[in-house]
């Protein structure tokens, strides 16, 4: 039986939240308890964002009834563990579209998202990029979203670091440009390059990760990586214009090579140029900015700090509320 109360939105559940509502199953695992038996860890998303949780009873046989990436419907009640909120499941069983309509079932209310509407951003983003001022580059960015637009205005920016949501990565190149303009501005370095650089960073996670509801990676991504494929796009889209420059081809490589600042963290190289220097700081800070507002957002401790982020390599302060 599911429970009475229909449960509010991730955002919104609290410890004392009971009831049953439709989710997105983005994460899925059978896993031992101390006592020999098995339990379901799950991660389910709404539009508002993501929790934790878990089921006892019953859990091999439901763990064959539904997979990573269908819509749930669940019951259960809201708790906190070690300062973490998550649900406690009675029951969870796949979706029937056709039947749960009635009940309110939308596949757009399971599926997490940038809080701006996709269609205004994607227009923010042709308009700097109308303001790229070398007739060749602003081609070349043309040509790129004319291509990769459809995935670029709908994917997650990672698997869970980051802007993991549709339109994520969408978010993101936009923030970065935004950012990244006004350094360079202010640093008087070439802020052509840093528009490129925003779309052409992590294009090739469009490739990298796969989304259909539940992000993912391909085989490509596991074995390749966003650095080497979004490289490999670049390229492509600069041989299609024989007259492109060398120069400015190898200043863009350089930017996508280096964006993630050290060889520690990923780069092949690091950045060696002013440009790429601007545009590796600001990718990392708003990757950081994002995640340090999410941390303090999860954290449902009542003390002044957060619990220690593994991430972040600290506890974080959390502003008084108004």
């Amino acid at each position: 039986m599911m429970a009475l109360f229909k449960l509010p939105r991730i955002a919104e559940i609290d410890g004392s939240t009971t009831g049953w509502g439709f989710f997105l199953c983005a994460q899925k695992d059978l896993r031992p308890t101390k006592a020999g038996g098995s339990y379901l860890a799950l991660v389910l998303q709404d539009v508002s964002g993501e929790i934790a949780a878990k089921i006892f009873d019953g859990a091999e046989q439901l763990d064959k009834q539904f997979n990573k990436g269908d819509f749930v419907k669940v019951s259960g009640r809201g708790n906190l563990y070690k300062n973490q909120l998550e649900l406690v499941l009675e029951n969870i069983r796949k979706v029937n579209p056709a039947k749960d309509a009635a009940d309110g079932f939308r596949e757009e209310d399971c599926i997490p998202s940038a809080p701006r509407p996709i269609d205004e951003m994607w227009q923010e983003l042709l308009g700097h990029v109308e303001r790229v001022r070398r007739p060749e580059l602003r081609a070349l960015l043309d040509r790129i979203l004319a291509k990769h637009g459809p995935k670029l205005k709908i994917w997650p920016a990672a698997v869970t670091v980051h802007h993991a949501y549709r339109g994520g990565l969408l978010e993101h190149v936009l923030k970065i440009i935004q950012v990244g303009t006004a350094l360079a501005d202010a640093y008087e370095v070439d802020r052509d390059l840093i528009i490129a650089g925003g779309i052409l960073h992590d294009l090739g996670k469009i490739e990298e990760l796969t989304y259909e509801g539940a992000i993912g990676y391909s085989v490509e991504g596991n074995l390749v990586g966003h650095i080497a494929i979004g490289l490999g796009m670049l390229q492509e889209a600069a041989r299609e214009d024989a007259s492109f420059p060398d120069q400015l081809r190898l200043e863009l490589e350089h930017i996508v090579l280096s964006h993630h600042g050290a060889r520690d963290k990923g780069s092949p190289v690091v950045p060696m140029t002013l440009e790429a220097f601007v545009f590796a700081a600001t990718d990392d800070l708003d990757a950081k900015m994002f995640q340090m507002r999410k941390h303090i957002a999860d954290d449902s401790g009542d003390g002044a700090f957060t619990q220690f982020s593994k991430r972040l390599d600290r506890v974080l302060f959390k502003p008084p509320q108004a």
